[in-house]
């Protein structure tokens, strides 16, 4: 009878032992991960091709196509997607580029990459290097949400200056500059930046709230609580400025 009963007992942990395996396996092929309520699927772009990705220039209507540059490249010890946004002289709000992630539909979650930027080569001396992620673009580039970082304002030696580091904006209606005029310093912060270096950036939606973490900080340093576009949904983008050098690696959305 024992021997039946260690013969029972050891067909039952090895059956179990094969589901615990085939489950980490399933996990492991579609890239899901658990917050213990549900399972969230991630998609991971090391962005060290062009593949997936529309690249567009925005600008503002009348104006003249955005003349950029997008390709990859060796930066600082990695393979990575660089957009040099060439112009934005003279235009009120500047031309911006947009690398859409084409197969990307994206209404709450996660958004993650690596980013780097400094002003381009022969920039204007206002230029402070921008460079961010959009999301829930609509219309192929027409309306989107973005935050995103102005790289030389975090470490400059004027405050206010300092405070303007971190910014949210939702095209075409709420430029930076609207948003600054009608309600000062609720859609800009501080947050410590270093031109050029790699920077972590975390976005995460909810709803009609947005908050923005950089280099792994625990505290977000930009809450948007009121996301003009409502709860909407759409592609999520990589995002320059003008005038801007902007490198971009290891986009997660989930």
């Amino acid at each position: 009878m024992n021997q039946m009963k260690r013969h029972m007992l050891l067909a039952v942990t090895v059956q179990a032992c094969f589901l615990v395996s085939g489950a980490v396996k399933a996990f492991a092929a579609n890239d899901f991960r658990s917050d213990n309520k549900a399972n969230v699927q991630a998609s991971t772009l090391r962005l060290d091709s062009m593949d997936g990705l529309d690249v567009q220039g925005v600008s503002e209507p009348g104006a003249e196509p955005v003349k950029m540059q997008a390709d990859v490249v060796s930066y600082r010890g990695r393979r990575a997607l660089r957009i040099v946004n060439i112009e934005g002289q003279g235009v009120q709000n500047g031309e911006q580029v947009l690398a859409i992630v084409k197969t990307s539909d994206f209404k709450d979650g996660t958004i993650e990459a690596e980013v780097a930027g400094v002003p381009r080569e022969g920039a204007k001396p206002s230029t402070r290097g921008f460079v961010g992620i959009a999301f829930r673009i609509q219309g192929r580039g027409s309306k989107y949400e973005t935050l995103y970082l102005r790289m030389t304002n975090g470490r400059a030696d004027n405050q206010l200056q300092r405070n303007h580091s971190a910014q949210y904006e939702s095209e075409p209606d709420f430029s930076w500059r609207r948003l600054r005029e009608e309600n000062p310093g609720v859609y800009e912060s501080y947050v410590d930046l270093e031109a050029g270096a790699w920077t972590r950036i975390k976005i995460v939606v909810a709803g009609t709230t947005a908050q923005l973490y950089v280099n792994g900080a625990a505290q977000p340093c930009l809450i948007v609580n009121d996301l003009k576009l409502g709860d909407a949904h759409g592609p999520v983008a990589l995002w320059a400025g003008s005038d801007t050098e902007a490198y971009f690696s290891n986009l997660t959305i989930k």
